[in-house]
């Protein structure tokens, strides 16, 4: 695998993310890696506000692997697969922590794309230069194992 940097974020389960047969519901994983992309944009580029945002959603999917419980520790990484010209992929992990903090099991895989948009003229961008070159500090490809 690749070495590349990525952001971690311990994820706080809530009790009205758990459903009728006692774990995270499966909308709910795509909440959290909605936290992951906030705080992977507060990271790397200050951005904080909606209106900052200068890229749309444009597709997302997610591979459930474990359930997850309300007495779960569970912590998302995020990083960038694909960068394009217009388009970049976030790639994300979520794990859930064993007793040990080294001992862990991926719960999720998912990936996303982001397209370059400026939402005054309507239409999509391509990638700035100083946005690609942050970008791929923290390219790297999702792998089954960890």
């Amino acid at each position: 695998m690749v070495e590349h940097k990525k952001i971690v974020t311990k994820i706080q389960i809530r009790f009205r993310d758990i459903d009728a047969m006692g774990h995270v519901n499966n909308a709910v994983y795509l909440t959290y890696f909605e936290e992951g992309r906030k705080e992977f944009v507060r990271s790397l580029f200050g951005i904080v506000q909606p209106d900052e945002y200068n890229f749309i959603l444009a597709h997302i999917a997610c591979d459930f692997l474990r359930p997850i419980t309300i007495s779960d520790t569970v912590i998302l990484e995020i990083w960038v697969g694909e960068i394009g010209k217009k388009r970049f992929d976030f790639i994300y992990r979520l794990l859930k922590q064993g007793v040990d903090e080294n001992d862990s099991s991926i719960c999720a895989n998912g990936r996303s794309v982001q397209v370059f948009y400026d939402y005054q003229q309507n239409t999509t961008l391509a990638i700035p230069a100083h946005i690609r070159e942050k970008l791929t500090e923290y390219s790297g490809e999702a792998t089954a194992d960890r």
